[in-house]
């Protein structure tokens, strides 16, 4: 969709912090009510992108309840990215990879209950061997067959992003790149070459970049190092705090003043 397609480099809403409990610290999820209110507010600010999956227990529903109150004109304006591979166990509060094809044909078909439209489906936790498997092949028809049209792995290594670039298949790149880790640096010459979109996602070492001296000039640096190894790149900020929010949305619009 045209959101994603322009170019340059766009700031994007990961939405973990609306599910469930994360980090090191165990934060527990925003409450219904904070859940909305952030998504409100990043819709005013600009934010068109928002990433989600069904391993984030709660955050799937949310967005889908948020995105069911918004106008048609205003919901085709927002693109939705969510996962399938990962899920959500609610009674151990906590998530499991399973790639079968029964696995994420059911999880695709819940996704889509929840939020009536997927503009990009990302095979959630791919590895070298999962990017390919015939079950994943499979799973990836049944959601065309449903009307997903473009899809994206989220990886974590090197010979997972290789394989997926390689199999022709995805056209988003989902991986962790920031200062202080440039492990899948060497990625990012083929996924331009190929004409894939990079997003990253922990684009401050969760938190830890914004500790080092003023939290604003080191969310803007962070910013611009990312938009200097990839132009067109969608970049994930995962806050569940609407001050939060607008202070990374100041950053990135201000990263280069």
């Amino acid at each position: 969709m045209e959101t994603l397609a322009a170019p340059g480099p766009k700031l994007g809403l990961g939405l973990l912090s609306i599910g469930r409990s994360w980090g090191v610290a165990q934060r527990p999820p925003a409450t219904e009510d904070e859940a909305q209110a952030l998504l409100d507010i990043a819709v005013e600010l600009g934010i068109t992108i928002f990433d989600t999956a069904p391993a984030y227990a709660e955050s799937e529903a949310r967005l889908g309840r948020f995105l069911a109150g918004l106008s048609r004109s205003r919901r085709s304006s927002l693109a939705v990215m969510t996962k399938a591979g990962e899920h959500w166990d609610a009674e151990r509060q906590a998530g499991f990879a399973d790639h079968s094809r029964d696995a994420l044909v059911r999880s695709t078909d819940r996704s889509l209950n929840l939020l009536g439209k997927i503009d990009v489906l990302q095979i959630h936790k791919a590895t070298r061997e999962v990017v390919t498997h015939p079950d994943v092949l499979a799973a990836i028809d049944h959601a065309r067959a449903c009307g997903v049209t473009a899809f994206g792995a989220s990886v974590s290594d090197l010979e997972a992003g290789r394989a997926a670039l390689e199999s022709g298949i995805y056209r988003f790149l989902q991986f962790p790149l920031n200062r202080s880790n440039t492990a899948m640096l060497p990625l990012l010459p083929e996924i331009e070459a190929r004409n894939v979109t990079p997003v990253i996602n922990r684009p401050f070492a969760m938190g830890a970049l914004l500790a080092q001296g003023s939290s604003e000039e080191a969310a803007r640096s962070a910013f611009r190092f990312i938009e200097e190894q990839a132009p067109n790149v969608i970049v994930l900020t995962g806050t569940g705090r609407v001050a939060h929010l607008v202070e990374n949305v100041e950053a990135f619009r201000s990263r280069h003043g």
